[in-house]
């Protein structure tokens, strides 16, 4: 088990490091620059603050001085926020997404779970029918049209929630973590029904069966288990396009977040803002999609008993 993380560990930097160089250098070369908007600065004054930002300097110094910076834990001060570290600017952020994300990925598992649980109990009836039609609704929603609309339903029409923000308020958190978690519980609902269905065929389900046990004791004890390991594989690809689909859902409720201001750093291309988010969510991405796969492996006895050989 030890080897494989620090296989994949090691794997993972040259990863990391191609997202960094690919990022670093689209920034520098889309048209205009984060101070070319700021129509009223003197040249004198726009070139003085090209040179405290190193942005004076060639290219690939600039590149080279940005990762000797990294290496020590610094992203670099953000060109929008005078006074403010990317650093300052990720931990204000990151908290409120990550929120978001939890709830979202709670959502996704909890509904979806059980669609699928209850849909692969009794396949071919309408009990399957109904929530893989619901599922493939969900898949085929995208969350910039589905958010509009659970506003306009919840929030304008019917009054039941708020439309924008994210406060302490339970209520405050349901629109934008439903309207995030609702294409992951259906992927997870057809990926636990496919699961379940292929582990209620195996011969140790027919032997609890032919043992007497409640059907309730073979699905939860026996069935769940392994139903369950496609869904925490797809957790790490969940993760990260949570993280992503967060950005849209943080501009739809207005929230404060991490992606708000990825947004906003592209539009006024913060430089270092832009490459600081990037960096952080790769580097969380590769970290989520090695944890799903340990998880996954320890859910699996055969792959446990391979990965516990290779140590």
């Amino acid at each position: 088990m030890l080897n494989f993380i620090l296989s994949r560990s090691m794997q993972s930097i040259p990863v990391i490091f191609v997202v960094i160089t690919i990022t670093f250098f689209l920034v520098r070369f889309a048209p205009g620059g984060p101070f070319d908007d700021e129509k009223s600065v003197e040249p004198e004054v726009k070139a003085a603050l090209e040179a405290q930002y190193r942005l004076d300097q060639p290219l690939f110094s600039q590149y080279a001085a940005y990762l000797g910076d990294l290496a020590q834990g610094d992203l670099g001060p953000s060109f929008k926020y005078p006074g403010r570290s990317v650093n300052e600017l990720i931990a204000t952020g990151f908290p409120v997404t990550a929120e978001l994300g939890l709830y979202a990925i709670l959502i996704a598992l909890c509904i979806g779970g059980i669609s699928g649980v209850v849909a692969a109990l009794k396949p071919n009836t309408a009990q399957d029918y109904v929530p893989m039609s619901l599922a493939m609704l969900g898949i085929c929603m995208p969350t910039f049209l589905l958010g509009p609309l659970l506003i306009l339903v919840f929030g304008i029409w019917l009054e039941w929630l708020p439309v924008s923000g994210w406060g302490d308020l339970p209520g405050d958190k349901i629109l934008p973590s439903f309207t995030l978690g609702a294409a992951y519980a259906a992927y997870v609902a057809r990926l636990s029904r496919g699961g379940m269905l292929e582990v209620m065929s195996q011969d140790y389900i027919r032997t609890a069966r032919a043992k007497g046990l409640p059907e309730r004791v073979v699905v939860l004890k026996h069935g769940l288990r392994g139903g369950m390991i496609p869904v925490v594989a797809y957790l790490g690809p969940a993760f990260a396009g949570i993280l992503s689909g967060s950005f849209v859902i943080e501009t739809i409720f207005q929230i404060h977040g991490l992606g708000r201001f990825y947004v906003q750093a592209a539009f006024n291309r913060d430089y270092t803002m832009i490459l600081g988010c990037t960096v952080f969510l790769a580097t969380l991405i590769v970290v989520f999609n090695l944890l799903s796969d340990l998880l996954a492996a320890w859910m699996n006895p055969r792959l446990r008993s391979q990965l516990g050989g290779n140590q």
